[in-house]
C-alpha cells in the first residue's frame, strides 16, 4: 500500500498498517526543538547583556546578528548553543572565511561567541567553554581614514557657503537647518564624537560658558570632551537662532508644547528627533565640498588624527574618544612617525651624516 508500512504481527492476525504521520511529527520536532533552545538561551543572554552589562541597544543588535549566525549554523547540524562543539565553532569560523568574510568581523563573532559562553558557564548552563583554546583570527591593523585638514576645512565650511548661495530662496526653516548642521559638523570634529552620541546629546550636557560637553558613550560611560573656539560660536548662534526654530513643532497646541521641551541639543524638523541616517547624509554632503565622501567616523578619526600630527599624546587622545584600552588608540601611533623623524632628525646629533 503506497504510503503506508506494512507490519507483520503473527499469522493469527491480519497485517496491521501504521500511517507514516507521527514519524512525520516526530521529524519535524526534532527540527523545532534546537531552534526553541537557541531561541530561548539567546534571549536570556541579551537580557543580560541589557540588564546586567548595561550594553548600548547598537551592541545588543551586533550581539543578537552574531550569536544568531551560531546558532543557525548548528540548527543544521541537529545541535544547539548548549551542546556546541569546539570543532564546530571551528568549522563556523572556516565557512565565515570561505564566503569572504573579513577577518575583523570574523574576530567580532568569535569575541560574541565567548561572551555567550563565559555567560553559560557562569549561570551553569554548560559545563565545558567550546570557544577555549580557539585563536582569534589574524587581523591586519586597518588604518583609520580621516581627511586631510584642508579637506575638513572645506567640510566644516560647507554648510555655511551653501546657505550664502542660497539665501534668497531659503526660508526661515531652512536656514536653521543649515546654521545646525555647521553646529552639528564642528562638534563632531571638535569632539570625536559618535553617530549615536551627536544624535542622544541633551541641552543639559552642554556647559557652554566652561567651553565643554558631557557625552555618554558605549555602554553608557560618561566622559567630558572640550570644545574649541570654532565648535562654541558654532553652537551660540544655533542655540541663538536656530534651535528656537526648530523647536516649534506644526502640530496641535498641546503636542507643539510637548515636543518643544524636548531635551535633546540638536532637533531635527518640527523638534523630533534626529535619525543617524540624517546625520550621515548631512556628513556626506558636506563633504562633497571637499570631494571626498566622508562620514561621520571619518570626521572621528579626523578628530584624533589631527591631534596626534600635532603632538598630542595618546593618553589625552583615549580619553577624548573614549576607548576604554589604549590599544584601540595605539592605531594612530603611526601617524606620528613623520613627526618623530622630523624631530631626530633636526636634534639628534648622529642623526645627519656629517
Amino acid at each position: 500500500m503506497v504510503g503506508d508500512v506494512a507490519c507483520y504481527v503473527s499469522s493469527r492476525h491480519p497485517p496491521r498498517y501504521f500511517s507514516q504521520r507521527p514519524i512525520t511529527r516526530i521529524l519535524n520536532l526534532l527540527l523545532i526543538m534546537p531552534a526553541e533552545t537557541n531561541s530561548h538561551v539567546l534571549s536570556s543572554f541579551l537580557d543580560y547583556l541589557r540588564i546586567e552589562k548595561g550594553l548600548a541597544p547598537l551592541s545588543v543588535s551586533a550581539y543578537t546578528t552574531d550569536v544568531g549566525q551560531f546558532g543557525a549554523f548548528l540548527e543544521k547540524r541537529k545541535r544547539t548553543l548548549l551542546t556546541a562543539r569546539r570543532n564546530e565553532v571551528r568549522e563556523f569560523l572556516q565557512q565565515l572565511f570561505a564566503n569572504q568574510v573579513e577577518g575583523r568581523s570574523v574576530g567580532r563573532k568569535l569575541s560574541a561567541l565567548r561572551h555567550l559562553y563565559r555567560y553559560l558557564l557562569l549561570d551553569d548552563k554548560i559545563e565545558h567553554d567550546p570557544t577555549l583554546n580557539i585563536e582569534s583570527p589574524k587581523q591586519w591593523k586597518v588604518l583609520p581614514k580621516s581627511l586631510a585638514r584642508d579637506e575638513m576645512e572645506s567640510t566644516l565650511a560647507a554648510p555655511g557657503l551653501r546657505h550664502n548661495a542660497t539665501r534668497r530662496q531659503e526660508t526661515k526653516e531652512s536656514a536653521a537647518l543649515a546654521v545646525r548642521d555647521q553646529a552639528m559638523l564642528e562638534v563632531l570634529y571638535a569632539g570625536a564624537l559618535r553617530v549615536s552620541e551627536i544624535v542622544g546629546a541633551k541641552l543639559e550636557d552642554l556647559k557652554l560658558e566652561a567651553g565643554y560637553m558631557l557625552v555618554r558613550g558605549k555602554g553608557d560611560k560618561e566622559r567630558v570632551v572640550p570644545l574649541g573656539k570654532s565648535a562654541q560660536d558654532a553652537l551660540t548662534q544655533y542655540l541663538a537662532e536656530a534651535r528656537p526654530v526648530l523647536a516649534t513643532a506644526k502640530r496641535s497646541s498641546a503636542v507643539s508644547t510637548l515636543l518643544k521641551g524636548s531635551p535633546l541639543l540638536f532637533l531635527a524638523r518640527g523638534a523630533h528627533k534626529l535619525t543617524r541616517q540624517r546625520v550621515w547624509q548631512m556628513v556626506r554632503a558636506a563633504s562633497a565640498a571637499s570631494g571626498r565622501k566622508a562620514s561621520p567616523h571619518m570626521l572621528r578619526h579626523s578628530c584624533a588624527t589631527h591631534m596626534v600630527e600635532n603632538g598630542a599624546d595618546l593618553r589625552t587622545v583615549q580619553t577624548i574618544l573614549g576607548h576604554a584600552d589604549i590599544s584601540t588608540t595605539q592605531v594612530y601611533t603611526h601617524l606620528a612617525l613623520d613627526r618623530l623623524r622630523t624631530v631626530y632628525q633636526k636634534h639628534h646629533p648622529r642623526a645627519k651624516a656629517r
